[in-house]
Parts: structure tokens; sequence; C-alpha cells
């Protein structure tokens, strides 16, 4: 049987579907080698929740959306940090888009993008993956383009383990990451996504502000305790 979208079970805010993800990562909890992620900006608030449960490091991985011109919410791909870049081959057949257009597009990202990294962690050191038990969040998935290029992003540092944790998002997009990493946790898969808004009750936009908060009261509390990233070796 397949349930309507209104009666399935819906997320507060973005806080509690944080909290909702700590119980499935608790094995995480207290390794100096585990990293969360987040992306920016509506994952942050998500992924701060579960870093100061499970008292592990929390930064970001800078991902843009690759928005089809006449329709930018809809994903023809995304950009990650590192210049990684990925498509999403039946969004660009569904919706045809010319190289200038498309071109336009990845500038515009790549500029939001670079302000972005400027903007949220400043100064601080660039992001040493390998190794670490990376953990990517964001408040949801839709075509998952986006977290995929987080995927290869951090792949690209040999991480030792890679793990998305989403609050939710459609079962054929979960079933695409399956393949693409070690591990992945969510909490509510609807049969029909509608949007990520949808499932949860209270869905503002997270703004700048918010983000750089969260972080710095993550790295304030990283450095108290001395949990610090760790040195590279190479």
């Amino acid at each position: 049987m397949i349930q309507s979208p209104s009666m399935q079970t819906t997320l507060t805010n973005r806080v509690e579907a944080g909290r909702g993800l700590v119980e499935p990562l608790l094995k995480y909890a207290n390794r100096p080698e585990v990293i969360i992620l987040a992306l920016p900006r509506g994952g942050v608030p998500v992924a701060y929740e579960v870093a100061m449960a499970l008292n592990v490091r929390l930064d970001l991985m800078l991902v843009r959306k690759l928005g089809v011109p006449s329709n930018p919410e809809f994903a023809m791909g995304a950009i990650a940090s590192g210049g990684v870049q990925i498509l999403n081959d039946d969004a660009l057949r569904a919706h045809p888009v010319d190289r200038a257009s498309f071109e336009a597009v990845v500038a515009r990202e790549t500029q939001e993008l670079s302000r972005r990294e400027k903007a949220y962690r400043g100064a601080r050191p660039p992001l040493y993956l390998k190794d670490q038990v990376v953990i990517l969040i964001d408040d949801g998935l839709a075509t998952g383009s986006s977290m995929m290029a987080a995927v290869q992003a951090v792949r690209a540092q040999a991480p030792s383990r890679i793990v998305i944790a989403v609050p939710v998002a459609p079962h054929e997009t979960l079933e695409a990451m399956r393949s693409e990493v070690d591990e992945v946790i969510c909490s509510l898969v609807p049969e029909w996504l509608v949007s990520i808004g949808y499932w949860y009750m209270s869905f503002p936009q997270t703004s700048d502000e918010e983000v750089i908060n969260l972080l710095q009261r993550a790295w304030q509390r990283e450095s108290s305790t001395g949990s610090a990233a760790p040195e590279r070796h190479d």
C-alpha cells in the first residue's frame, strides 16, 4: 500500500531532525578521527546537533547546486570545493541547456561557493580528510546531485570511511548513494518526496549569520576540549 505523503511522519525543524540522527550514529561518538561535514546552509543546524551530541569535529563541505535556468530549483548538476563538478543527465535530457547558459550558471555558482568559503571558514586551514571517518550531513536529499558532488570531493582526499546521514530523502536517491559510500542513514523515506521542505513543520531559510554562529560555537568548543584537526603528514 502506498501512503499519501500527508499520512507520513513529519519533522519538526532542523534542530529536531539533527537530534533524530544521533542514535544511529552513536558508534562514531568521541572518536578523534571522525569529522562531520555539513552541506550549507540548511545542513549546518542539522549537523551541529549531531556533532555536539557525538562530541566530534564539525566543518563544512561547500557545494552548490546547478539549477536549470528555466527552473532553478531543478538540479542539472552540482559543484563542490576542489573543482568537483557532476551532471544530472536525466535533468539535462528533460531540460536541454545550451553551453553558454550552462557555463553562466557554473560561473555564478562558483562565485557564490567562493564567497561562502571566505564568509564561513575565513582563514581556517583547508580540510584534511586523509584516513578520517567523514560523515556528510544535509537537511534532506532530492535528486542527490549536491551530495554526490560532496562525496566526490571527499573521496579525492582518501578518507577511511564516508557516511551520509540525512533526515529525509526518497528511496531511489538513497539507493543511488549506497553504491557510492560506506553507509547511508536516513530518518524518513517517504513514498513521494514532493520537496524537502514539505516534510518539515518549520523550514525557514538558514541565514549566513546562523551558519557562522553555529560554526564558531562548534570550533570554540573544539579548541577548549582539545579536539582539533589532525596534523598533516604529506
